[in-house]
């Protein structure tokens, strides 16, 4: 009995070794994608779309907006301030009655606003982020 169990022990290990000593040879294949000819031209038009309207759902901060006689040179002027302090974001003027606003950055996500928002909150203490389309 106790010579079955080392038999059969002795068995097991040498079966492990020799599977674990083969290696295994990369297969060679070929992959056929077979499509609708009108998909690849849904693609294209989608393509073409985007390359029109590059603008999509998103999110922006806003940092300044004001309404008066002189709130067109203040926006500016935080804009040129901004772009100075954060080179690497895009600022945006923009005027929707009565009020020039000045928006910053591309995000796609709130989570993404949200965490830029806190990053500039002590220079711009009363930001915050809104919905907005922007560019990719």
């Amino acid at each position: 009995m106790i010579r079955l169990v080392f038999v059969l022990l002795f068995a097991c290990i040498l079966y492990a070794k020799v599977t674990s000593a083969q290696q295994l040879q990369p297969s060679e294949g070929k992959v056929e994608v077979v499509q609708d000819a009108k998909l690849e031209k849904l693609a294209e038009q989608y393509q073409k779309m985007s390359l029109n309207n590059p603008e999509v759902d998103g999110y922006r901060v806003q940092i300044f907006f004001d309404s008066g006689s002189n709130s067109k040179n203040k926006a500016a002027s935080v804009k040129s301030e901004f772009e100075a302090a954060f080179p690497g974001f895009r600022s945006y003027l923009s005027y929707k009655e009565p009020y020039y606003r000045v928006r910053v950055g591309n995000f796609r996500t709130l989570s993404e606003a949200v965490g830029f928002q806190k990053k500039i909150s002590l220079d711009y203490p009363n930001s915050f982020p809104v919905k907005d389309k922007i560019l990719l």
